[in-house]
């Protein structure tokens, strides 16, 4: 129901990713070419990109259309990072949280978003969201399943999981709750990229020591892009790409 990507790499100004090319993330926020689920990716996006020698990302989000919004290409011409994640918002459902449904989500120096949907929404997930603190539920940025999903990924960090560990847990207690759920997340600390694919399109780039690109679709035409199968975990770094299956939860 969206779309995302995440670069880690050399500094490069924001919109050499986002915007600058053939089928950037902007361009595919109204013509996307692999987009099995929905069209038109219109009610939100951002961006969130890490400063060096600050671990806490920055972060511009909005509720509306990235096209329309030209405060947001100012800034990706002259924000410079090594690492970003961006997102384009096509709701599962109607809202009224506005920016605060846009990912990335953010906290504890990650940055997190989610493309799909959970089947049964929210009645399927209320077995799960019982496992939260009720601090977390009562501080949930926005009423989604993005943001409940990223809740349970930040239970579990926070509890000492690694990012990988983290997401591969969530995934598998979300599908054995919400059976043909959508479930492709994206997740990084600004060095790893951790993501799955589970329902919808994954891709990467990748050229070791030099740069890891991580999107729903690539953005150009170039032959390094390879896609990533369904039910794998993708953990990757500028230096490696790791691929792993998921094994789907017992009916």
């Amino acid at each position: 129901m969206c779309r995302h990507l995440a670069y880690l790499g050399p500094p490069v100004a924001l919109g050499q990713i986002l915007v600058s090319p053939p089928h950037s993330l902007v361009r595919q926020s109204w013509e996307p070419r692999r987009q099995r689920y929905g069209t038109v990716n219109a009610d939100g996006f951002g961006v969130g990109w890490y400063a060096e020698g600050d671990p806490v990302p920055g972060r511009y989000r909005r509720q509306g259309p990235v096209w329309g919004d030209e405060t947001f290409a100012d800034l990706v011409r002259v924000v410079r990072s090594t690492a970003l994640l961006a997102a384009v918002r096509d709701a599962t459902v109607a809202g009224a949280d506005g920016e605060a449904a846009a990912a990335p989500f953010a906290a504890d120096g990650l940055l997190f978003s989610h493309n799909g949907a959970v089947q049964g929404w929210p009645a399927s997930l209320a077995p799960l969201a019982t496992t939260l603190p009720a601090a977390a539920l009562l501080t949930l940025e926005a009423r989604s399943d993005s943001a409940l999903l990223w809740a349970l990924v930040r239970r579990r960090t926070s509890e000492g999981d690694t990012l990988s560990q983290a997401v591969t847990d969530t995934v598998l207690d979300v599908a054995a709750q919400a059976a043909g759920s959508r479930l492709n997340l994206l997740l990084t600390d600004g060095s790893t990229i951790v993501a799955t694919a589970w329902g919808d399109t994954l891709w990467y780039l990748t050229e070791p020591g030099r740069r890891t690109v991580v999107a729903s679709e690539p953005y150009d035409d170039d032959p390094l892009w390879r896609e990533v199968p369904d039910r794998t975990l993708l953990t990757a770094t500028r230096h490696d790409m790791t691929l792993t299956p998921l094994k789907e939860p017992p009916a």
